[in-house]
């Protein structure tokens, strides 16, 4: 049986920044953890996750975090980011509750789900085992392709407001006109432009890494799915 056609993409996804640099973390790249073998047990891990994101958010709100980072970047483009990655996260629970249910329906051997249809359609006409694939690889993968040009975007953003900064900081240069008496309004000027480019870069790729590790676990996930679906299709009770 041919190799389906999501691995190509799955791949290509890996090369991004988020996922080279979360794919180093010890254990990430396992096909399954532990915790995932249990029933829906990728939107408990994916639960924990968010459970430590949120204790983060609360306080780094109970230091002022938020309220500084927001008032050093006048652009926006640091709330914008984290609204993607908050939306983005929500997004991620909801598919790794979605995924969990058709594990569900595979290990209980369900009249239902995405291994059903695709043994079906490979069982009663050969010809559409091609069709079948595509099919469960859309179901599988599909909408991931989405979520890694989202977190794409994060970091893009990022660099936008560093390009953003720096454009600021040569503006000021270009109409500064160096007198002694003008020198702290100068360093306020520049320290703002300055500001603008390393937080809205440093809130991309924090958010461009995190977002990178939950899509990688639901693609593993997902490629463990469509393994198992056809290890299925080709076992004796599904023969023809």
């Amino acid at each position: 049986m041919n190799t389906p056609a999501s691995s190509a993409p799955a791949s290509t996804h890996r090369q991004m920044l988020g996922a080279r640099l979360a794919s180093h973390i010890p254990g990430l790249g396992r096909p399954s953890l532990r915790l995932e073998q249990q029933a829906q047990g990728l939107f408990l891990l994916w639960l924990a996750l968010a459970g430590v994101l949120v204790f983060g958010a609360a306080w780094l709100w109970q230091v002022g975090g938020w309220q500084r980072l927001l008032a050093a970047d006048p652009t926006g483009l640091t709330l914008l980011i984290v609204l993607i990655f908050s939306a983005s996260t929500l997004w991620c629970g909801q598919r790794a509750w979605q995924l969990g249910l058709q594990q569900q329906a595979l290990d209980a051997r369900q009249d239902a789900g995405w291994a059903h249809d695709y043994v079906q359609r490979t069982q009663t006409q050969a010809e559409q085992q091609a069709v079948a694939q595509a099919l469960l690889s859309e179901h599988t993968h599909g909408p991931h392709e989405m979520a890694w040009w989202v977190n794409g975007i994060q970091l893009k953003l990022g660099l936008l407001g560093k390009v953003i900064g720096f454009s600021l900081l040569a503006f000021e240069l270009g109409q500064a006109s160096f007198e002694p008496s003008q020198s702290a309004d100068l360093l306020r000027s520049l320290t703002g432009g300055l500001g603008i480019a390393l937080l809205t870069t440093l809130t991309g790729l924090t958010a461009n890494i995190l977002l990178g590790l939950q899509l990688m676990r639901l693609d593993r996930f997902a490629d463990q799915l469509v393994a198992q679906t056809l290890a299925r299709s080709l076992s004796p009770a599904h023969e023809s």
